[in-house]
């Protein structure tokens, strides 16, 4: 479909990943959107979004009917949709792994997200659990990483689930931020980035594109945009916050714009 400024204006940033997408992944995190909202949302910016998280345990407030209309309308955009992996904790500690798969199934989520940021889940259940997801035709996205900083993991168990999680057949791998995106993982408590956590958790990973990196707050995206480039893996993006991401990515915005000036000051097409 042709956009509003094709042959006028050339992305000052090449080279954006389209979809179906493996790279370049924008995932957005949904508090509770209605169906006319989301509706807006798929119109303006479907393009751009990849998947929408659910997130927390929201969706057990729906009514059944309303959150199949809503899954239906999310896939139908080329978006995958999946509930929050608070969910999925639950479901493990209450032992009805089965049965919130097939819920799940039943309501229409596409994708289903693995983690273990509040209990503790032991690497063989995980690994079944990707198993067990992926052999019901879910796309898996897995995460890593405690919500409370006090219990952040040993960088050498981080390098083993990432792997492990890779090795078992999951699409992308979040790195836990929380939606605040402060004070846990590779943000210190402003938010801003600790480039030596980043390097950290990448030196041992087989495959650093398989990371999607929790990232609600604008100064996150640009640096992860400026160190990765712009289809590097950015999840938790707040829904009215889309095409302002999409813009940084494609050097629409002053931050990356300047930088493709400064490269190339004499444009040729």
């Amino acid at each position: 479909m042709a956009k509003a400024w094709d042959g006028v204006i050339t992305m000052p940033l090449s080279g954006r990943s389209v979809k179906p997408r493996t790279t370049g992944i924008t995932m957005v995190i949904d508090k509770g959107l209605g169906l006319a909202r989301l509706k807006d949302l798929l119109e303006t910016a479907g393009d751009y979004i990849d998947i929408i998280k659910l997130t927390f345990g929201t969706s057990a407030f729906y009514d059944k009917d309303y959150l199949r209309r809503k899954n239906e309308l999310i896939a139908s955009a080329g978006v995958e949709v999946m509930p929050g992996g608070t969910f999925l904790e639950v479901a493990f500690w209450q032992k009805n792994i089965a049965g919130y798969f097939q819920r799940a199934q039943e309501l229409g989520f596409t994708a289903i997200e693995i983690s273990d940021g509040t209990i503790d889940i032991p690497l063989p259940q995980r690994r079944d659990l990707i198993k067990q997801a992926l052999d019901r035709g879910f796309k898996v996205i897995t995460e890593v990483g405690k919500k409370d900083p006090r219990q952040a993991l040993p960088i050498a168990l981080t390098h083993e689930l990432i792997n492990s999680d890779a090795e078992c057949g999951a699409f992308k791998v979040i790195i836990e931020a929380r939606e605040a995106g402060k004070g846990v993982g590779i943000y210190d408590t402003e938010g801003q980035i600790k480039e030596e956590e980043i390097d950290n958790i990448v030196a041992g990973v087989n495959d650093p594109e398989i990371l999607l990196w929790e990232a609600p707050l604008k100064n996150q995206q640009q640096a992860l945009i400026i160190r990765w480039g712009v289809n590097v893996n950015l999840g938790n993006i707040p829904p009215d916050e889309v095409l302002a991401l999409e813009a940084l990515r494609q050097g629409l915005r002053g931050d990356t714009l300047r930088r493709a000036y400064t490269a190339n000051p004499e444009w040729s097409k």
